[in-house]
């Protein structure tokens, strides 16, 4: 099935440039220049995907991004967001107002490629039966079993669904308080600092194959999980 992506970017270099990157996949895109025409499109063709620029005329992408996120009609179309802002701040900006990803321009066209692959896998669902990886580690959600290699780890079921969350979001930072509202559940109340004790915990487990590594603290803000060192 041809997916549709509704480019909304200003710059007609970039413009130019993902237009030729696309034209050698199977998806269809259109073009808007701004947030005006971008809702002009999107009255007549609901897109699969966006990508976004952050720095936009009128509307900043930013506020697109919470409108659509706000509205039932458009909320789960996902976003991904064109930014020349790499700062952790902005990017938890963009997540909290639902933003799905981002990519820090200048990015090649097989980043972006892949970021958007990442991005409409993860919005459709992981299958119950399809194993998640990430090096030697992988997670086989159809048992709740976790394994580096052939060798099976010893994990409790909260350290289970944290390291199932951060291998389905890898390179992502989030909060204590994200994390708490998309692994524990909004009508769950427990302390953030629970977060850290949980996180310790999971990197013990991981300790006994090399891999805590990749459970990092971003300071200041919150854990993200890296497949690369801190």
């Amino acid at each position: 099935m041809q997916e549709h992506i509704l480019i909304v970017e200003d710059d007609p270099a970039i413009q130019d440039m993902l237009s030729i990157a696309f034209s050698m996949t199977h998806f269809k895109i259109y073009q808007a220049e701004d947030v005006r025409a971008a809702q002009l499109i999107m009255a007549d063709h609901r897109p699969d995907i966006i990508l976004l620029d952050w720095m936009m005329p009128e509307v900043s992408g930013i506020e697109f991004a919470r409108r659509l996120k706000k509205s039932q009609e458009t909320q789960d179309i996902p976003i991904l967001m064109l930014t020349a802002r790499g700062e952790e701040d902005d990017r938890l900006r963009g997540f909290d107002v639902g933003v799905d990803d981002y990519i820090t321009k200048p990015f090649s066209p097989k980043e972006l490629m892949a970021r958007i692959s990442a991005v409409l896998r993860r919005v459709k669902g992981y299958s119950q039966l399809q194993t998640i990886e990430s090096g030697q580690l992988k997670i086989l959600p159809d048992e709740h079993r976790v394994f580096v290699g052939d060798s099976e780890l010893n994990i409790g079921p909260t350290e289970y669904k944290l390291l199932h969350f951060f291998m389905t979001n890898i390179e992502r930072v989030f909060s204590r308080a994200q994390l708490l509202d998309r692994v524990w559940g909004g009508s769950v109340y427990i302390e953030e600092r629970t977060i850290d004790v949980h996180i310790r915990r999971l990197r013990k487990i991981l300790a006994e194959s090399g891999y805590d590594y990749m459970v990092q603290t971003v300071r200041g803000v919150g854990y993200r999980f890296s497949a690369q060192g801190s």
